[in-house]
């Protein structure tokens, strides 16, 4: 699809995926960006972890480095940390927000090795941002992400959001489009079932943010005409009122006069 000139913002995807360093490995090497999901159970290292060779009290010498600082689960590593109220776009029922937190770590997904007495151990691999939401429902999700360094929390804090209109697009091919109505055997007969699915919900969102628009000027027309007749019923009922404050003056003075 990148041959064919197709761009990417983001991959993002839950923890099912997330949970995999092959996979995660794989978006890097291709030069993606992405935000996934994470169980809090990750195994992360403090992000200024460094690799020393240890002294031996006896026998060979060490030949290969070591963390100075073991992995914690990703839950422990940002219970300490600045956590931050962020709202990142306005729902049916107002702005949603929850509470977030960041840090720079690298994720325990390097080649394996014994470490001391811990036994067999991840070794730090890539640097990534390592994010932590507390929901107002008292749940906690964490998630990683490759983003830039100098990315700040709100921008991650969308990002990570965004994948709720992935989840949407697809609860709605299954239920509107009949993705999961395919009933064959073979790759080939899955892959045109759901190639076809989404040129048909691709064909359907166009069409409605189409209607949508017309809707929006439509009401905009409508509004400036209604305003315009507003403005005019105003200007006409003030000049009569004003003409017959005028009119009714020299009465007033006559009778004041009078008095």
């Amino acid at each position: 699809m990148r041959t064919a000139g197709v761009r990417f913002g983001c991959v993002l995807a839950d923890a099912g995926y997330g949970m995999s360093a092959p996979f995660r490995h794989a978006l890097s090497e291709r030069g993606l960006k992405w935000a996934v999901g994470i169980p809090r159970h990750q195994k992360v290292y403090r992000g200024d972890v460094a690799l020393i060779f240890p002294v031996a009290g006896r026998g060979r010498h060490r030949r290969r480095h070591i963390p100075d600082s073991k992995s914690i689960a990703a839950e422990a590593m940002l219970a300490g940390a600045s956590w931050r109220s962020v709202s990142w776009r306005r729902g049916t029922k107002g702005r949603l927000s929850a509470r977030f937190a960041a840090v720079r770590v690298r994720v325990a997904d390097g080649p394996p090795q014994r470490i001391r007495d811990m036994g067999g151990q991840h070794m730090p691999g890539d640097e990534a941002w390592l994010i932590g939401e507390r929901r107002a429902t008292g749940e906690h999700k964490y998630y990683l992400s490759n983003l830039s360094t100098d990315t700040p929390i709100t921008v991650l804090a969308s990002t990570i959001k965004a994948r709720w209109i992935c989840e949407q697009a697809h609860q709605q091919l299954k239920e509107e489009l009949g993705l999961d109505h395919f009933e064959g055997r073979s790759w080939h007969g899955l892959h045109r079932h759901a190639l076809m699915t989404m040129i048909a919900y691709a064909f359907l969102q166009h069409h409605r943010l189409a209607t949508a628009r017309r809707g929006k000027k439509n009401q905009w027309t409508a509004t400036t005409a209604k305003l315009t007749r507003r403005a005019s019923s105003y200007h006409h009922s003030h000049h009569s009122r004003a003409a017959f404050a005028l009119s009714a003056l020299p009465q007033m003075v006559q009778l004041g006069i009078a008095l």
